[in-house]
């Protein structure tokens, strides 16, 4: 993709984000019926007037509580359910979002935005065929509207390549991307590339140095270096264990990072705050590393790098981003595609599913991308056994693993994302008892100060990728700890400026209208 295309379609993109709140409640009060002088509803309807505003100003949570009070005032409104369901949608509560969009159609099956919020939940989770059958209701309601066929073609163009992708998909002995892509060396490297190159093959903190400043002035690693980079990486991951146990000696520093999300600008700030990665500084990035953020290249890359320069020294794990639904439907795949090829995309689905789930600081800290588990049994010699070679199931240790959030209340919740469970600080402190843990770190995550202490202190959510998407207004944060005091210290920071290529630049339109 060029840059001209690029920008043409964030042009686009950015109008679509920057109307759709607007658009999409107006629209809402375009199909509302006028109602009986009811004060039960005129006052709901103050309450659902003050969420629009919030909504438009990206209060998302606010909002929700002015939808929520306006549905307790008068739960016969569609409106109210959907408007709260787009504010779900915002905050990425996938199941939430479904529970309003199905409640929407419910309370008024002629209301087609219902249609379109239920939709919308089962794309995020993946569910497209689900959601194909919401819009071809909406555009068989509305034969003549050009938006609705857009949208129902769109998520029948998705349904038809994965149904494309499973019948080519055949049973083979597992090759690693070396064996696979034997002929790296053929590859030539133009004359007029100016760029960093590996040394006798291997990565070096010149090479780590130069890669660095190569990328923040917007410029690509040749292919046969980044083909280097990942059929290594391949290799190195597929001898780990899915927990990977860690030591930390004496004084010595370790810092934690969470979701980074393809803010690469923000990841160099962590790296100019805290220190380059190295021997004495050692790193755990926890998950999320791509998706949304349109720096993810930039940003696997470097991490990928310094794992390979510091194999005993720099940690990754997995996070419920690197999977194959949420790389296509949140610009990852659509990236790769654009700055390489899409067997390159493909080729990042095998390694990321070769990353560990999670890592175990000095026998006290267990470190994971969501969360806990939907039972109380669960040891790390269980997390060890755990078959990770796969795509994340929608069930079970694995799933848990990396896509479950903590509660306030006491016990287990469905999860407000679809996927996982919600987790009460009695299922923390069993959890660290059984398996003689001081407490959790977690991500996955947006929080206003970039982390969040819960469950007495046995339950830490740290994110780093400030800003979020460019609208959240978050700050980010890391922790450290050192070997002979696993006290954590965290570190807030904000978001620096990066160039103008907005998030989600490279995900499909569809997406970018869900986003």
């Amino acid at each position: 993709m060029s840059s001209s295309e690029l920008k043409t379609q964030q042009k686009s993109t950015d109008n679509l984000q920057e109307q759709a709140p607007n658009a999409e409640i107006n629209a809402a009060e375009r199909d509302s019926a006028p109602e009986a002088e009811d004060p039960d509803f005129a006052a709901a309807e103050q309450y659902k007037n003050k969420g629009n505003d919030l909504l438009k100003t990206k209060e998302f949570s606010k909002a929700i509580d002015m939808y929520s009070k306006a549905i307790e005032l008068y739960p016969s409104s569609a409106i109210y359910y959907a408007n709260r369901a787009l504010a779900h949608l915002r905050q990425e509560n996938f199941g939430l979002a479904l529970q309003d969009g199905v409640s929407a159609v419910k309370t008024d099956p002629s209301y087609l935005k219902g249609y379109y919020r239920r939709a919308a939940a089962h794309m995020s989770l993946g569910k497209f065929k689900l959601a194909l059958s919401d819009f071809e209701y909406v555009a068989k309601c509305r034969p003549n509207d050009k938006d609705a066929k857009f949208k129902y073609y769109e998520c029948n163009k998705i349904v038809k390549m994965r149904a494309f992708e499973r019948a080519i998909a055949v049973d083979k002995p597992e090759k690693t991307l070396s064996e696979m892509y034997t002929d790296l060396e053929n590859i030539t490297i133009e004359d007029d590339y100016k760029g960093p190159q590996l040394e006798d093959g291997k990565v070096t903190l010149q090479f780590m140095k130069d890669l660095m400043e190569h990328y923040k002035a917007q410029k690509r690693l040749h292919r046969k270096f980044a083909y280097k980079i990942l059929c290594d990486i391949d290799v190195y991951m597929r001898a780990q264990p899915s927990l990977v146990d860690i030591k930390v000696p004496g004084e010595e520093k370790f810092t934690i990072c969470g979701d980074i999300h393809g803010q690469f600008y923000d990841l160099m700030n962590i790296f100019e705050i805290n220190g380059l990665p190295s021997e004495k500084n050692p790193y755990l990035f926890n998950g999320d590393f791509v998706d949304r953020g349109s720096f993810s290249v930039e940003c696997i890359f470097t991490l990928f790098g310094f794992k390979l320069l510091y194999p005993n020294h720099f940690f990754l794990s997995r996070g419920n981003h690197e999977s194959i639904n949420m790389n296509q439907m949140y610009g990852f795949t659509g990236e790769v595609t654009a700055k390489y090829t899409s067997t390159m995309a493909d080729i990042f689905t095998q390694v990321f599913n070769w990353l560990p789930l999670c890592h175990c600081i000095n026998q006290k800290i267990l470190v994971m991308h969501g969360g806990l588990f939907s039972s109380d049994d669960v040891t790390l010699d269980n997390i060890r056994r755990i078959d990770r070679n796969c795509q994340p199931p929608e069930e079970g240790l694995m799933c848990e693993l990396l896509w479950s959030d903590p509660q306030q209340w006491m016990g287990r919740g469905p999860s407000k994302r679809g996927v996982g469970i919600q987790f009460g600080p009695d299922v923390t402190e069993t959890f660290c008892k059984l398996n003689n843990l001081d407490y959790i770190i977690r991500s996955h995550e947006v929080k206003d100060m970039g982390y969040e202490m819960a469950h007495n202190g046995q339950c830490i959510t740290v994110f780093s990728a400030p800003n979020y998407c460019d609208t959240m207004g978050n700050m980010g944060a890391f922790i450290t700890i050192t070997g002979n005091n696993l006290t954590p210290k965290i570190r807030s920071f904000e978001a620096v400026p990066h160039p103008d290529v907005k998030p989600m630049a490279y995900a499909n339109s569809l997406m970018n209208w869900l986003a």
